[in-house]
């Protein structure tokens, strides 16, 4: 899913983003290192992917929309 980065803190690598929805929410460094990205700016689109742990729904994985998917191989043939 998209969604729109809506605060990010470069020395925490850790912000928010806002779905579509107007729904907010956080992401930490893990999410953020997962995705492969060095800077983003507010306003800017990601690609997110979500999880739900006992503080409630979270981001897990986010990179910028135009990226391709780092973590699965290319489709092939």
């Amino acid at each position: 899913m998209q969604a729109t980065v809506r605060s990010f803190d470069a020395q925490s690598r850790s912000g928010t983003v806002l779905l579509d929805d107007g729904v907010e929410l956080a992401y930490d460094a893990a999410a953020f290192d997962a995705g492969a990205i060095r800077l983003l700016r507010v306003g800017q689109r990601v690609r997110i992917e979500t999880r739900t742990g006992p503080a409630g729904r979270a981001v897990s994985y986010l990179t910028i929309a135009t990226l391709s998917d780092r973590r699965r191989p290319p489709v092939t043939g």
